[in-house]
């Protein structure tokens, strides 16, 4: 059955490419009915396929096959953008796999520090946080911030605070921690004594911090949203704050252009303001998702030094996911209802 379900899910994931190429927004000639679609990532960084096992590679498909169906159904039901990309959020911050919520990497002094944003496409409202460290689904306190503050970015013990006076679910430290995170801490501290300033400069690029998690959607009415979560830096110091809270950098949205949601290189993401650069190239130079995503990531990042990772959808359904690193955990629903998920290059 384990073999099976590789060999399914692998056969899925190969349709979605290295540099995935737009998928289309075309849908059953009979339906009728306006184009939905979602995609979502769980990080992109060095991958070393040799180090994965079969059964590690098939866990990491199921989970993002199980983030897309949360939030596809709700979209199939006619349900809103913004509740289908909190839905497949929340299903991986709840998964030890990756850097979010449960799972999220230790900063140097062995404490978990969340972050999380949303954003809707219509009037590109959003809720915004920093530094959370016991609120089980940071994506569900990014929509609360949302909805039911006149602010759009709390941080800290204020964030925690909002979290708890909105009864949101709460979990011990213990829960979020993972032996592979701390093993992870421990192999950080271990390169930085060795390499010093040459480390720290390259340390965003090593394997235990992938893991950060975002989702895109349309929905029937049109509207598009984003949303983006995630752990971290693994041992981080001084407060770091990286693009993923960041509009514009780590998540954006809006429904002249899409949705977008990065990840990787957190420094470059945000120097480079990517997503809403791609936005901008979109609505002020006519190009489609898939050139302008592709032209940010794979030209303007890697020219600054900056490896990275974008899933969009733009307001048409068309969905891209390039990305200028060796994988990047990924997977979409289009408005055929064509189910992709990948981790590597090919």
């Amino acid at each position: 059955m384990r073999k099976l379900l590789l060999i399914t899910l692998m056969s899925l994931g190969l349709a979605a490419c290295g540099n995935d190429s737009e998928h289309s927004a075309a849908h059953t000639e009979n339906s009728g009915e306006a184009p939905i679609g979602i995609a979502v990532h769980g990080g992109a960084g060095t991958m070393d396929r040799e180090a994965m096992s079969a059964e590690q590679e098939a866990e990491y498909h199921a989970a993002l096959e199980e983030a897309l169906e949360a939030g596809h159904s709700i979209l199939r039901d006619g349900g809103e953008a913004l509740d289908a990309v909190q839905a497949a959020i929340r299903v991986l911050e709840d998964s030890p796999l990756f850097n979010a919520g449960r799972g999220s990497v230790f900063t140097s002094d062995e404490r978990i520090e969340m972050d999380a944003a949303i954003m809707d496409g219509r009037d590109r409202n959003a809720g915004a946080l920093t530094g959370v460290r016991t609120v089980r689904n940071p994506i569900d306190l990014a929509r609360v911030i949302m909805d039911e503050s006149p602010h759009v970015f709390f941080s800290g013990e204020g964030a925690q605070t909002f979290a708890e006076e909105h009864a949101l679910p709460m979990e011990a430290p213990e829960w979020f921690e993972t032996e592979r995170r701390r093993e992870a801490l421990h192999q950080a501290r271990e390169r930085e004594a060795e390499q010093g300033e040459e480390f720290r400069s390259q340390r965003e690029n090593l394997e235990f911090n992938l893991g950060t998690v975002g989702a895109v959607a349309l929905d029937r009415n049109g509207n598009v949203a984003a949303g983006t979560s995630t752990g971290g830096m693994t041992n981080k110091r001084f407060g770091r704050i990286g693009d993923v809270p960041i509009l514009g950098s780590g998540t954006y949205a809006n429904n002249a252009t899409g949705a977008f949601s990065a990840t990787g290189h957190g420094e470059y993401i945000m120097r480079a303001v990517t997503l809403h650069d791609i936005s901008a190239q979109m609505e002020y130079a006519g190009r489609s998702v898939a050139e302008a995503a592709d032209d940010v990531v794979n030209r303007k990042l890697v020219e600054m030094g900056g490896n990275a990772g974008i899933i969009a959808i733009d307001r048409h359904g068309n969905i891209t996911m390039p990305f200028n690193t060796s994988g990047m955990y990924r997977g979409s629903i289009d408005a055929d209802g064509t189910v992709h998920t990948a981790i590597f290059r090919d």
